[in-house]
């Protein structure tokens, strides 16, 4: 019995492992992630695609680009847009178009096919993507990301940026350094980190590596019950341990039971973590443009 068992448990993982497998193939058949449910659809017809492609080349190209990233006019990137993410079948592409946008349309107007095969060509870049976000498959595409009102840019780092970062300090003479727009856009929105090569750019050479500002490293203090206090650079928190590194090198854990000890985590990049939410693209453009002209 116990043998029967053990047989069938066998076969039962099996079964599930088969099953995940086919699953992962067909995601990756189709380009996409299985997790993303943009990608997890049935694509229409090529000939409806390659005619809605047609009408986006005709219509859209010029604002959201030729891999719908954004194009010269500052549109916004449609493969990471909440509206196009939540359409199913052209429903909600369509009242953008028939609202907000028709204004922006050739003056004889879309036809609802053109519209809905449109919206069927959306939806087939967004499946053939290997992650949501992600430009498609093909040539690269060189972004054209300083098309922003740095006038706009301006006003925008005075009101959120200014308060930790200067022109005149820590950013002068950014607009000089040898940095690919995108790669300059890249570097402020991450706050100096995480600033690869830009796609289509140039590699990263020792002055596209310089950083935006003073790489500071993340810090905690940990104030036991007796008042002595503990600080270095934070290793790793959660809800039950804290490990920092003292400046001596030494280490140091400490168990966590709710809030003792206090802990005091000071974060220098908090301030662009919070920010990442608010950024609209208008905003990324105008502020890239902004710096582009610091010399």
């Amino acid at each position: 019995m116990r043998g029967a068992t053990g047989a069938l448990g066998a076969l039962g993982a099996g079964v599930l492992a088969f099953g995940f497998l086919c699953s992962s193939v067909w995601a990756q058949g189709r380009g996409g992630v299985a997790s993303f449910p943009a990608q997890q659809r049935d694509l229409a017809d090529p000939a409806v695609v390659a005619r809605g492609r047609a009408t986006y080349d005709t219509e859209c190209r010029f604002c959201h680009g030729a891999d719908l990233r954004g194009g010269e006019r500052g549109g916004s990137n449609l493969l990471r847009s909440a509206l196009v993410l939540n359409d199913l079948e052209g429903e909600a592409i369509q009242k953008a178009l028939q609202g907000t946008h028709k204004d922006r349309l050739s003056a004889g107007g879309v036809s609802a096919d053109d519209l809905k095969a449109l919206a069927a060509y959306i939806h087939s870049i967004l499946g053939s993507a290997p992650g949501q976000g992600a430009p498609p498959p093909g040539p690269a595409v060189e972004l054209k990301v300083l098309v922003g009102d740095a006038a706009a840019g301006e006003r925008y780092f005075a009101a959120k940026c200014a308060s930790c970062h200067s022109v005149t300090g820590d950013l002068k003479g950014i607009g000089r350094r040898d940095l690919p727009p995108a790669q300059l856009q890249n570097l402020w929105v991450a706050g100096g980190r995480g600033a690869g090569p830009a796609r289509g750019g140039r590699g990263a050479g020792p002055a596209a590596a310089a950083p935006m500002t003073t790489r500071r490293e993340t810090t905690v203090i940990v104030t036991m019950p007796t008042g002595q206090k503990y600080e270095g650079r934070l290793e790793r928190i959660d809800d039950f341990m804290v490990t920092l590194t003292q400046a001596d090198g030494t280490p140091r854990s400490f168990r966590r039971n709710g809030d003792v000890p206090k802990v005091d985590v000071r974060d220098p990049l908090e301030a662009h973590r919070n920010l990442l939410p608010v950024y609209t693209d208008k905003d990324i453009h105008d502020v890239t443009a902004f710096l582009a002209g610091v010399k």
